[in-house]
């Protein structure tokens, strides 16, 4: 690292620390036994590791299982995601077929409730591309100066500072919020991406580049168009990172970081802080940073196994895996199972279909292959190892890290569009939650609600 260390005050562990520690773990360490005596969760799961229900919302809707009618047992289905109550299988066909980006309609839908019109649509991304730029000298005096090596916190960080420059930051009024909102879903990507370049500067003397997002460009397109050197991609790298902001955008009111959204929004607080609060939740590595832990996976798995189609090798591999044995000791094999989902998780199969196509176009064929074949005995092994009841399959995790790694998208920058993605979700349930707190709240969908008919755009 080019710049220099920190004091050594600031980040050894000294011998006095280790000690009081451990005082720590001895007095602070509750009997587990007592959390399933008093029916007591952790976290946002129950005593079986099911994600808990916190509230009402409308602006999703996830479905992991029928019901019979008749016992009213829950039996295991394909996985379904609805934003808004339309579902999102016909939300990626339409705008895919209409051959245009998604991500700006799919951020209209969360917030207002509705499919823009192309009026609409049309309208709401002049407002984005206005938003779309940072206060004089920001860049400069906040993001150039002591870049941190951690993007998540850089990001968090700008998010903060921007309070100083809103001369109304702590109106919580409906057009505030909304305001406030669209303009960190419009900034985010500049924040990400010029906090990315100066850290790589500053820490590891790289060339610098900022370039100025351009107003015709899409969510996808602009990042793609600051983060490279030349500017330069093609149509099929624009497409499937914007159809991967698609599928993070959002997920549910259960999730930590929508949860806490929800939970800080309620206590009065601003948006700024509230969003922060936020992107502190889904940096962990359980939440947005999963994708990560997928690729490093993978990269232990090449070292240990030579011949990529072999899949007694594979199988060996991640049975090592699941005894704690490789990787990371974990028994885990990341990318695979969801809380929620059974048999499939829909934005994963959605994603799939796509990702072969980079992988073509990127010369990765046999990489994919390895994916493929990981994710196929992956699911027999778990379902055998670990007694699944409800199945086992690849999540949204398993293929993302390696479509950004297609894309050249460096690692420190995979949470960090995770959140620009997920920025558009926390907008919807930050507003949902300041209109109905202390008043009475409309029923949210009970079961699988018939859901919208996706009409292409320009017949709305």
């Amino acid at each position: 690292m080019y710049s220099d260390k920190l004091d050594d005050k600031y980040s050894r562990i000294t011998e006095e620390i280790q000690s009081l520690a451990a005082k720590c773990i001895e007095n602070s360490t509750i009997d587990s036994s007592l959390y399933k005596k008093y029916e007591v969760n952790r976290g946002l799961r129950d005593l079986k590791g099911n994600g808990v229900l916190t509230g009402l919302t409308e602006i999703s809707g996830i479905y992991a299982f029928d019901v019979d009618e008749e016992t009213g047992e829950k039996i295991p289905c394909p996985g379904r995601l609805y934003y808004r109550g339309v579902n999102i299988n016909q939300i990626v066909k339409g705008f895919i077929n209409e051959k245009r980006f998604g991500f700006e309609e799919v951020t209209y839908l969360l917030i207002f409730g509705n499919l823009p019109t192309c009026e609409q649509l049309e309208e709401f991304n002049i407002i984005l591309s206005e938003y779309r730029t940072l206060p004089p000298s920001f860049a400069r005096d906040i993001i150039m100066k002591a870049p941190s090596t951690d993007m998540m916190n850089s990001l968090a960080r700008g998010v903060l500072t921007l309070h100083s420059y809103d001369k109304n930051p702590n109106d919580t009024s409906v057009p505030n919020v909304l305001r406030q909102c669209l303009l960190l879903t419009a900034v985010f990507p500049l924040l990400a991406v010029y906090g990315y370049q100066a850290s790589r500067h500053y820490h590891y003397r790289d060339s610098l580049y900022i370039h100025i997002p351009k107003p015709e460009l899409s969510t996808a397109q602009n990042i793609l168009h600051m983060l490279r050197p030349d500017s330069q991609y093609t149509e099929l790298e624009a497409k499937i990172l914007d159809l991967a902001l698609v599928l993070h955008a959002e997920h549910g009111g259960g999730n930590n970081s929508t949860f806490t959204t929800h939970v800080v929004s309620s206590s009065g607080t601003d948006t700024y802080s509230a969003i922060a609060a936020a992107l502190g939740s889904l940096k962990g590595p359980k939440h947005g940073g999963a994708n990560i832990k997928v690729v490093q996976m993978f990269d232990d798995m090449k070292l240990h196994i030579s011949d990529w189609e072999d899949e007694t090798a594979i199988r060996e591999y991640l049975q090592k895996i699941l005894k704690g044995e490789a990787f990371d000791k974990s028994g885990l094999i990341y990318g695979m199972g969801h809380a929620v989902y059974s048999l499939s998780d829909p934005r994963a199969e959605i994603f799939k279909k796509f990702v072969e196509s980079l992988a073509k176009e990127k010369d990765k064929g046999k990489e994919y292959k390895l994916y493929a074949d990981v994710e196929r005995i992956a699911a027999e092994i778990i379902c055998q190892e670990r007694k699944i009841y409800k199945g086992v399959s690849a999540n949204i995790d398993f293929y993302s890290g390696f479509v950004y790694s297609m894309l050249d998208l460096p690692l420190e920058l995979y949470t960090p569009i995770f959140a620009i993605a997920r920025m558009a979700g926390w907008s919807a349930h930050r507003i949902e939650e300041l209109i109905n707190t202390g008043k009475i709240i409309r029923p949210a969908y009970k079961d699988v609600a018939v859901p919208s008919e996706y009409v292409p755009i320009g017949k709305r």
